[in-house]
């Protein structure tokens, strides 16, 4: 396997669908990375020589912001929003939606499955 910003991609699979495997890479930054390196987007990764490899790890680690250092800076961004109490960083703490979605009705994955609220039925004793 080709090693591409400290992760291994598959080698069996074209360039751009193995690129999609790195967090941070999409559909258009993997083929706009392939046009800017003029490597073919088609290539089989397992085919690729060790220069063609050179040029695209150096080309990712200069202009793309992938990986770790992405998970840091989002993770850093919803910290912001939580320290200065904005209203998204409010709803990140409380685990609501944070973009304006209804939460009387939805919200399910992100609130979490509701459970019955109420005591017990008691069975009534005769006297």
């Amino acid at each position: 396997m080709a090693r591409v910003a400290g992760l291994e991609i598959p080698n069996e699979k074209r360039l751009w669908v193995s690129l999609l495997s790195i967090y941070g890479i999409g559909e258009k930054t993997a083929k706009r990375i392939c046009e800017d390196t003029k490597l073919d987007p088609d290539m089989i990764v397992g085919d690729m020589s060790e220069s063609q490899l050179d040029i695209l790890r150096g080309y990712i680690d200069k202009n793309i912001e992938v990986e770790g250092e992405l998970r840091q800076k989002v993770f850093r961004d919803i910290k912001r929003l939580k320290d200065i109490r904005s209203y998204r960083g409010t709803r990140h703490k409380l685990g609501l939606p944070v973009r304006g979605q209804r939460t009387r009705h939805n919200a399910h994955t992100r609130k979490g499955r509701s459970r019955p609220v109420g005591g017990l039925k008691r069975k009534l004793e005769k006297t």
